[in-house]
């Protein structure tokens, strides 16, 4: 492991209790953990920064992917938390990476701060020729077989919905795309819960979802 994984392993185990590891567990999702908390998990990733700064665009990408490849929860949502604090530095190229973190996931807590608060600015912030491909992404997810990939897709845009920024036809269409002949609860969920914060902004296209 390079150092800097290396400083957040060891804080993440020293940080665990016992206590807490076994509420934590989900025997479908297969993943070990540390019992470390949330807070704890995002206090050393900050630290880290603090300490290996700075770090670049090719080092951020990497860390996370190292960090993720241990299948330890609390390492991947390191990941997850590393992406968040670094958005500004993510790329349309980096969607790639970030799709087999969804596909590998398979739990919400995972997913869901992967899709709201990574996938979703970093393609707010793009512009043209980047957004178009971007968004593409977004659309080819929608009509994937795997629900987890659905959920992100219906989610990704929902910081912007909540700012009002978003282009309201495009995302109504892809949340049809993802819910369409669908019986998973992973996408009624998601569904159900942009219908709600697109319905504070624009109330006539929430219940066409």
């Amino acid at each position: 492991m390079s150092e800097a994984a290396e400083f957040i392993d060891f804080t993440l185990q020293r940080e665990a209790t016992e206590e807490r590891a076994p509420a934590g567990r989900d025997p479908g999702v297969g993943l070990r953990y540390y019992g470390a908390s949330v807070g704890a998990v995002r206090g050393t990733v900050r630290d880290a920064g603090r300490k290996f700064r700075p770090l670049s665009h090719d080092q951020v990408t990497a860390l996370s992917s190292e960090l993720w490849t241990r299948p330890v929860f609390e390492l991947r949502l390191a990941a997850v938390v590393l992406l968040q604090s670094n958005q500004r530095l993510l790329r349309h190229s980096d969607l790639t990476r970030i799709e087999g973190f969804l596909r590998d996931a398979r739990t919400a807590a995972l997913v869901d701060p992967l899709a709201v608060d990574v996938v979703g600015p970093l393609i707010h912030g793009l512009t043209d020729q980047s957004r178009a491909r971007a968004e593409s992404i977004l659309d080819r997810w929608a009509g994937e077989p795997d629900p987890w990939l659905r959920r992100a897709a219906v989610l990704a845009p929902l910081r912007a919905v909540r700012g009002a920024s978003i282009d309201a036809d495009r995302v109504v269409r892809r949340t049809r795309a993802a819910a369409a002949n669908d019986d998973s609860d992973l996408v009624r969920e998601a569904v159900a819960v942009l219908r709600t914060e697109l319905a504070k902004i624009d109330p006539g296209r929430a219940p066409s979802l």
